[in-house]
Order: C-alpha cells, then sequence, then structure tokens
C-alpha cells in the first residue's frame, strides 16, 4: 500500500493537468498510428516488422513502444498511474533519441530533406514527462481522486 501512496501522490496544481493532458494527447495520436494504423500509420504487425527491419527492434520491445505510446497515453490523459505512464514514455523518447532520430541532429526535418528528423519533440516531450514523474498528475487525475481518498480514510 505504500508503493501505491507514493506512486500516486499529487498535489491539485492545474500546471499538471494541462501538461498531462497535452502530452498525453501529442503521443496519443502516435499510438493510433501504431496500434490501430489511423492517420496515416500502419497498425501494430507493420511497426514491428519495420522497428524490426530497420533498427533491429525484437518485436516484443516494439511491442513495448506501441502499448506505451497508446495505453499510456491514455492512462496518462486520464491521470491513472500518472507517474509510471510518464516514466514509461520517458523511456519510449530516450530510445527513439539514442536509436533513431539522434543520428539526425536537433532539428525536425523543417525543410522536407531526404533524411529524418532530429530529436527536439522527443526531448519536449522527455522534459514533460520528468515533470510528471517528480510532481504526480495534478489536479482531475485519477491519481489525485485516490491520494484524497487514502488520506481521509486515514
Amino acid at each position: 500500500m505504500f508503493i501505491i501512496r507514493k506512486l500516486i501522490k499529487t498535489s491539485d496544481d492545474i500546471n499538471l493537468f494541462i501538461i498531462r493532458v497535452v502530452a498525453g494527447f501529442v503521443v496519443l495520436m502516435h499510438g493510433f498510428q501504431k496500434f490501430l494504423g489511423m492517420f496515416g500509420g500502419h497498425g501494430p504487425q507493420s511497426t514491428m516488422d519495420s522497428f524490426n527491419e530497420w533498427f533491429g527492434f525484437p518485436h516484443f520491445l516494439t511491442l513495448l513502444v506501441i502499448l506505451s505510446d497508446f495505453f499510456g497515453s491514455l492512462f496518462l490523459i486520464i491521470g491513472v498511474f500518472t507517474r509510471f505512464m510518464a516514466a514509461s514514455i520517458s523511456a519510449v523518447m530516450i530510445g527513439a533519441i539514442i536509436f533513431v532520430h539522434g543520428r539526425w541532429g536537433f532539428y525536425m526535418n523543417w525543410y522536407a530533406e531526404p533524411r529524418g528528423e532530429g530529436f527536439e519533440f522527443h526531448l519536449l516531450v522527455l522534459a514533460i514527462t520528468v515533470v510528471l514523474i517528480i510532481s504526480g498528475g495534478g489536479k482531475w487525475s485519477v491519481d489525485y481522486f485516490l491520494h484524497q481518498k487514502i488520506a481521509n480514510k486515514n
């Protein structure tokens, strides 16, 4: 029970709500592509196959990325186990920087040059998720509701 309390502890800070929902929404759009094949995505099997072919990622690891992008961001939006979900998204962002986008430099590919994208987006998401790991989900999160319920019980 002690670990659960530490995991869900948060304040009623509205700023945490704002960054939690925005970051969750942005990552969820990538989850829709990978998990459901929507918005120009190719779905889970194609994503796993291409990550294996391009980067040598085993299917299991890519499946964790897909689940984090989809379910992790959904749970982040509603504020369920915010710290854990933010940590899983952070891990994906670090992996994306190290294994994929770092070789292209900092900047996104604004001029549609024949190369990949840099890591500035990933760094922003990483900064947001680190704040959520430290502070929790904030106002209007399931974590906050549960934390208040547990605190009032004691």
